[in-house]
């Protein structure tokens, strides 16, 4: 097998899981993957928008439901007889107000979104990446994270706090000493293919491409990436 085949079929035999699928990032994703080889599972808190993905299990989760995300957990190890990867998907924003004439009550929403969707899937799925033996954890973040802006405050802290507790998930798998790892990519902003199509004018400089995202992803959660853990995978300018 060539080195180029290898690459694409870089994922057999693996169970990944996708939170947060059905969102502009997810399709993009869970193509990428299933070409790679994985078996899919995926979630979304709106089932309709996981329709037309092919997976071995679509389903909706409330993942501010720790007792969901663990159910979610336990059912998938059960049915798919084990789970190798998880990707957390999940976002979203509010921001464009200075800090000190901004409504707290953003933060309380991103810090639901963006953290505590983080905190009980990373929990609800801890002991079956262990038991993987080359179990994966990948959390989508942003630049604001490291470089935060007066009028995006409440954004920038729940995607740091998010990025910190990854980064305590990968020291907890260190210790365990399983192989499994947990890594950050961070991106500036995402451009989809339909995104290009409906602006084809615009340049999308400061944007990250879905398909280099689904790439990174993939050796993230590949046998190559298995030096790589607790790092910050930046891939904006």
């Amino acid at each position: 097998m060539s080195g180029g085949a290898a690459q694409e079929r870089s994922l057999d035999g693996r169970v990944v899981v996708i939170a947060g699928a059905g969102g502009s990032l997810g399709p993009h994703v869970a193509r990428a993957l299933a070409a790679a080889g994985a078996t899919l599972a995926l979630a979304d808190r709106e089932p309709e928008r996981l329709e037309g993905l092919e997976a071995a299990d679509s389903r909706a989760v409330d993942l501010l439901d720790p007792g969901a995300a663990e159910a979610w957990a336990r059912e998938l190890e059960e049915k798919l007889g084990r789970v190798d990867a998880v990707v957390h998907l999940v976002g979203g924003w509010r921001g464009g107000t200075p800090l000190a004439e901004a409504p707290l009550e953003d933060w309380d929403f991103l810090n639901d979104l963006l953290v505590r969707t983080v905190q009980h899937t990373s929990c609800a799925f801890f002991g079956a990446l262990t038991r993987s033996g080359r179990g994966r954890f990948v959390l989508m973040s942003a630049k604001q994270a490291v470089a935060p802006s007066n009028d995006n405050a409440a954004y920038a802290a729940a995607k740091a706090a998010a990025e910190a507790w990854v980064y305590a998930l990968a020291d907890g798998f260190a210790k365990d000493g399983g192989g499994a790892t947990a890594n950050v990519i961070a991106i500036n902003a995402l451009v989809t293919p339909e995104m290009r199509q409906a602006e084809p004018d615009k340049a999308f400089k400061t944007f990250t491409d879905a398909a280099d995202i689904g790439e990174a992803i993939r050796f993230l959660i590949s046998d190559s990436g298995a030096k790589m853990n607790g790092q910050r995978l930046a891939l904006h300018g």
